[in-house]
């Protein structure tokens, strides 16, 4: 196709630049956006009687029939095409042509790409959201079965205090709700100013109703700098932040299932059509989804970084660099949209193992804060409960015990405040359940907590 700016060159470009300055490859999957931009730009330019009634609906029947024959597979992209908005008018002007050539009349492909993108981006959300609201309900529904399994809850990776699997579960279930709190803050900030109109950075003198367009396309008013309109992609980094936030805590708890996974823990068995074998070790079962998904993480904190890097030295306003904006935010709303899809039904077909989690809180001495407040109930200090039941514990470790392997004089040896109450403070399911503080690990707080949880994904 030959390209939408010829006339100023006396000489054909080179080919090699022609490849190298294409963008179809990428921007093609915006096409349904790029029509439906045009769509309303077109309306508006009748509506303003810049266009013809005969020209415009000419335009509206052919961007139509494209975006019908393209989804029907009868019409190929051509990737000899610039881009996916030389491809759009050419073959528009193909079809019916002078009017299709009235069409770009008052825009530039700046302002276009700029609210293409935005219009793309804005539908990816909505998918990314309703993925993450169904990866919720997957934890909410594992934390409901699991909220009285009782588990060692960990600080530096070290046993530290008894928790449930439900109660570490929605601790997941809170972070992807901010996760989609946070898509839903930028797609609203990114909806709020409509770039089309702003023309190449200085408007245009065609008298546009640019807040016709704006209402059309779903934005709250068209921006208020033309300059800003072309050149900002700050909807794009704050989307990708989004992203690389919400992957880091999918790698936090892929990290968590892998150890959980591992016979070193054996807190839950995942289905076996989530996980793989090796070629040469016929006992493995490993946990292919979850490692990929840690590893994808670092890919979303490259595309995040190179937007930023791209954009921190450009002058204004438009420069071609940014044509490097697509590729990253492409790709990271891919990857999200893909872990997503995996992570989710693994979730579901997740089985706990609930023993496995009890004996291991039975060993870890995550009793001890227990037994220390049991003591400050008793009237001791903190402190002084604190060296108390640290050399109680020093001094079990010695013997290969645990707390309630203690007889009631041996508690006592330590300190005559010790009565036969002790056991039932430091019993593990106790000292769970004792933990009635609002957000706590008690059964009845798991559920407030999954309750509270659904009726957020209601509201959204």
């Amino acid at each position: 196709m030959p390209q939408l700016w010829q006339g100023r060159s006396s000489k054909a470009v080179d080919d090699r630049v022609n490849d190298f300055n294409s963008s179809i490859r990428f921007d093609a999957r915006m096409l349904k956006q790029d029509i439906e931009g045009s769509l309303a730009h077109c309306a508006m330019l009748a509506e303003q009687g810049i266009l013809t009634e005969a020209d415009s609906d000419a335009i509206r029947a052919g961007l139509n029939g494209i975006l019908a024959d393209v989804e029907r597979g009868t019409l190929a992209i051509d990737p000899a095409a610039e881009d996916v908005h030389t491809f759009v008018e050419q073959t528009l002007t193909a079809r019916i042509g002078a009017a299709g050539k009235r069409l770009h009349t008052g825009r530039s492909r700046n302002d276009q790409v700029a609210v293409d993108l935005r219009l793309w981006l804005r539908e990816a959300c909505a998918g990314l959201q309703s993925q993450l609201t169904q990866l919720c309900e997957a934890l909410c529904a594992q934390a409901e079965q699991g909220a009285g399994f009782v588990m060692p809850g960990y600080t530096h990776l070290q046993r530290a205090q008894p928790v449930t699997f439900g109660h570490q579960l929605m601790a997941y279930a809170w972070m992807l709700l901010r996760d989609k709190g946070r898509l839903r803050d930028a797609v609203r900030r990114m909806d709020a100013e409509c770039p089309l109109g702003s023309g190449a950075l200085a408007g245009t003198t065609y008298p546009l109703d640019r807040f016709a367009t704006a209402a059309a396309l779903g934005f709250d008013a068209p921006c208020q700098n033309s300059i800003d309109g072309v050149s900002d992609r700050d909807f794009c980094i704050e989307i990708a932040a989004a992203i690389a936030v919400c992957m880091m805590h999918l790698s936090r708890l892929s990290e968590e299932i892998i150890l959980f996974c591992s016979w070193e823990f054996k807190f839950v068995e995942l289905d076996d059509a989530f996980t793989t074998g090796s070629s040469i070790m016929p006992q493995k079962k490993n946990p292919d989804v979850t490692e990929l998904i840690r590893g994808k993480t670092g890919r979303v904190y490259g595309d995040l970084s190179g937007l930023l890097t791209m954009m921190k030295g450009l002058p204004l306003a438009y420069d071609k660099d940014m044509q490097e904006d697509k590729e990253a935010i492409f790709d990271a709303v891919d990857t999200l949209a893909l872990c997503l899809k995996t992570l989710t039904p693994m979730l579901k077909t997740m089985t706990p193992l609930p023993a496995n989690m009890r004996a291991a809180a039975a060993r870890g001495f995550i009793n001890a804060t227990d037994c220390a407040d049991y003591l400050t109930k008793k009237g001791l200090p903190f402190r002084d409960a604190y060296k108390c039941t640290g050399t109680l514990v020093a001094s079990c470790i010695e013997r290969g015990k645990t707390l309630e392997e203690l007889t009631l004089d041996e508690f006592k040896a330590f300190s005559p405040l010790f009565e036969q109450d002790i056991y039932a403070a430091i019993d593990l399911t106790h000292c769970c359940e004792g933990r009635q503080s609002y957000g706590g690990p008690a059964r009845a707080s798991v559920l407030r907590q999954v309750e509270a949880v659904r009726e957020k994904l209601k509201e959204a």
